[in-house]
């Protein structure tokens, strides 16, 4: 340490920031490879219990951001319980995250259709312009830098396999400054 001058250092910093980079972004590719790969056949869960349970994993979040959190009287559906709660707790992180200046207000809500339920995760944050709408789902797709919000664009289309996995499709209805509302079905 004493024989490195400030330049050896930076690079040395450099080399320690690359490394932990990588490995983020290692276990983001491992996590996306592991959807299909960890199939537990689905059974009836009660989608309650799954949205509990990423609250739970998500706690320090909402306390630090004094996030709000409402949701509808939630169904039993036939999924993988956990990538369902990934699922709920990916696209929540991502409510917190781009809600700009705004207190996060994040609404969970839940409609039966004609032969699915369709869930929705609904922000008061950033928003987003449609003609990204469909981009946001393809991995690595990012729409901000990583120096104003960090990620590698790994989490939506995590969630998209998730989605299509279950036999339901995504999608995602916002305009910028007004928040985003993201849909799934389950059948």
């Amino acid at each position: 340490k004493d024989k490195l001058d400030d330049k050896g250092h930076e690079y040395i910093q450099q080399a320690i920031n690359g490394v932990t980079r990588m490995n983020e972004l290692l276990t983001g590719l491992l996590d996306y490879s592991r959807v299909s790969a960890q199939e537990s056949k689905p059974a009836p869960i009660w989608a309650g219990k799954v949205l509990k349970e990423a609250l739970t994993n998500l706690q320090r979040n909402i306390n630090e951001t004094n996030t709000v959190i409402t949701c509808d009287d939630m169904p039993t559906v036939n999924a993988d319980g956990g990538q369902l709660t990934r699922l709920f707790q990916n696209l929540i992180a991502n409510a917190i995250k781009f809600c700009g200046d705004r207190k996060p207000e994040i609404h969970v809500g839940c409609q039966k259709q004609k032969d699915c339920w369709q869930f929705s995760v609904q922000d008061k944050g950033i928003g987003i312009d449609p003609q990204f709408k469909d981009r946001i789902f393809v991995i690595f797709q990012r729409l901000h830098g990583r120096d104003k919000y960090p990620g590698y664009g790994i989490g939506l289309s995590i969630c998209k396999r998730i989605v299509e996995r279950h036999g339901g499709r995504i999608w995602v209805e916002s305009q910028p400054g007004q928040g985003a509302t993201f849909y799934f079905t389950i059948p």
